[in-house]
């Protein structure tokens, strides 16, 4: 696999972690996921030679959000892309209970592997242990299993990584203006969620790093109406702003209905996610919104590719070891105007 390659399998990016309800991200118009969010059948990959026949069987909620529908849309392109993989979709139903009653069907089918981002990690980790007593590797996708012995391979996004990006881009950023006391706001997603925690921590501790701290933190629901709700709050309780982190790209639409309204743009903001429609604002820089830290769906079609050598008995072909690691987290990278269109083929 070459360098290119290997990057590309691996990338990995920033919305909804172990536990989450709702996905978190805006979506394009088109349901296709871009070429750069899977990845082809290329001679140079030792790794795409056809190997043994293998049945992927795979489980992820409904699309209610553009982040989910690219994780779905992303695991099939990626099977697609080989011709010794047959997929096996089954429905995850309303909630965990629902989706845990579809897996346990698919168990008595024995795929070779399955591959799930499943409703709630902590309730579907008994049907994890279950599978993988029943000699079907797991791979478990972005909202974490508690329990190692649940999974085979856990491949998820890098939340407490998100914060960190967004605190040292703003962080920097203040710096540079020779800003002493920034005023920093902050709109997080759903508080009850252990993702909005980590990713509240990682933006505190960068923030610590340069003396600076959180003047005013409003908790949102990942959705733009809730978005535009607590930014209007946001903005209120802060007459003067220099930055703001909104944690999400989805209800960042919300956030800068809100700005917009307010008539505000004395402040830089910083978004989460890296959707579309946010790495082409940032591009065109025509509002305060400078930047965003990634957490990308592409992390469906490396789940598929991994669980397909893990199928297989194979190992990554630049790795020494022959097999696939156990636990793989994605680093959350920031989007500027700087190179926006690198990565403009990554949004969703």
């Amino acid at each position: 696999m070459t360098h290119s390659s290997r990057r590309s399998l691996l990338f990995g990016g920033a919305a909804l972690g172990a536990g989450a309800v709702l996905a978190a991200c805006t979506s394009n118009e088109s349901n296709n996921p871009t070429t750069a969010q899977t990845k082809g059948a290329e001679a140079s990959n030792p790794n795409v030679a056809a190997g043994k026949a293998v049945t992927i069987g795979f489980s992820a909620p409904a699309a209610d959000h553009g982040w989910i529908a690219a994780i779905t849309n992303n695991a099939k392109a990626q099977a697609a892309a080989y011709s010794d993989v047959t997929f096996k979709q089954v429905e995850a139903g309303k909630d965990a209970a629902a989706q845990r009653a579809a897996l346990d069907t698919l168990i008595a089918e024995k795929p070779d592997v399955i591959v799930l981002l499943p409703h709630d990690g902590k309730e579907l980790n008994a049907f994890g242990l279950k599978a993988m007593e029943a000699g079907i590797p797991v791979v478990n996708l972005d909202r974490a299993f508690p329990d190692a012995l649940a999974y085979r391979l856990q491949i998820k996004g890098d939340n407490y990584g998100m914060g960190v990006a967004a605190g040292h881009y703003i962080g920097k950023a203040m710096k540079a203006k020779n800003v002493a006391s920034p005023v920093i706001g902050e709109i997080a997603g759903m508080d009850e969620l252990e993702l909005t925690q980590e990713r509240s921590k990682g933006f505190a501790d960068a923030l610590k790093t340069y003396g600076f701290k959180v003047a005013n933190r409003r908790a949102a629901r990942f959705t733009a109406d809730t978005g535009q709700k607590e930014a209007q709050n946001l903005l209120q309780a802060l007459p003067k702003l220099d930055a703001l982190w909104n944690h999400d790209d989805d209800q960042g639409i919300g956030v800068l209905a809100a700005i917009t309204a307010a008539n505000r743009s004395e402040f830089i903001m910083v978004g989460g996610a890296g959707s579309k429609k946010a790495i082409e604002d940032i591009a065109a820089d025509k509002s305060v919104l400078k930047a965003t830290v990634t957490y990308s769906p592409s992390m469906a079609s490396s789940a598929i590719s991994l669980g397909r050598l893990i199928a297989q008995g194979r190992g990554m072909a630049d790795l020494v070891e022959l097999q696939v690691p156990k636990e793989i987290i994605l680093s959350s990278e920031t989007i500027t105007k700087e190179n926006a269109g690198t990565y403009l083929k990554l949004g969703f």
